[in-house]
């Protein structure tokens, strides 16, 4: 299984989002699960150093004389079952974009992509392949309004509520098409604790519950 995590507009909290909901998977399948990073901020919102070796956008240079296990060979070991599949430093290309997709659909383990705001082509390759496409989404009418435009329509929403905001879920529905699958309260506990690298290593349990409903 591939779920994409993606938004419209940046600052929505997709890499959070993408990272608790690999933790999730993890803790409920015994093989664990694989964050697949497209976007560069996976290894620190998991609390690891900066990569130094090859990643994803490596294995997409290298052309079709990669190994089949070739992309195994990039994983990165993280907290609590979860497996990083990092960016790597060179521009994707989305020429092997489709096979990088069907890769990760084949993978017996969950899989979790970040796609970030789907400027990378390669991006939203993987996201319009995804068993299941993720958009997160803060409540406010521009989020709002570049995610009705976006090239990609997504399967569901992981809706970050804010106080304040005058949207509610079901504003997002009618507008979208698509069904509220999560709503995750941004308080101040979870905002530390993703200042402090540490959202994945103590996941709260009502952010848990949340993204169990959008797997």
């Amino acid at each position: 299984m591939l779920i994409a995590c993606w938004s419209s507009k940046g600052g929505s909290g997709t890499t959070a989002v993408a990272a608790g909901l690999a933790v999730v998977m993890a803790s409920a399948d015994p093989r664990g699960a694989v964050l697949a990073d497209l976007c560069g901020d996976g290894a620190a919102i998991l609390g690891l150093p900066e990569p130094e070796g090859p990643g994803l956008s490596d294995w997409l240079a290298a052309g079709d004389d990669v190994p089949d296990d070739g992309i195994r060979r990039l994983e990165l070991d993280a907290a609590r079952g979860v497996r990083l599949l990092p960016r790597g430093t060179l521009p994707l290309d989305a020429t092997r974009a489709p096979a990088l997709a069907d890769h990760l659909v084949a993978d017996p383990r969950p899989v979790v992509a970040d796609c970030g705001t789907l400027v990378d082509e390669t991006a939203r390759i993987v996201a319009e392949q995804a068993s299941a496409s993720l958009l997160v989404l803060r409540p406010c009418f521009l989020a709002v309004r570049r995610a009705l435009l976006a090239p990609t329509r997504p399967s569901g929403v992981v809706l970050v509520e804010e106080d304040g905001r005058a949207l509610s879920s079901r504003d997002v529905e009618e507008v979208l098409g698509v069904p509220v699958r999560a709503r995750i309260e941004c308080s101040r506990e979870v905002a530390r604790l993703i200042d402090c690298c540490l959202l994945t290593a103590r996941l709260p349990r009502r952010v848990a519950r949340a993204l169990r409903g959008a797997a």
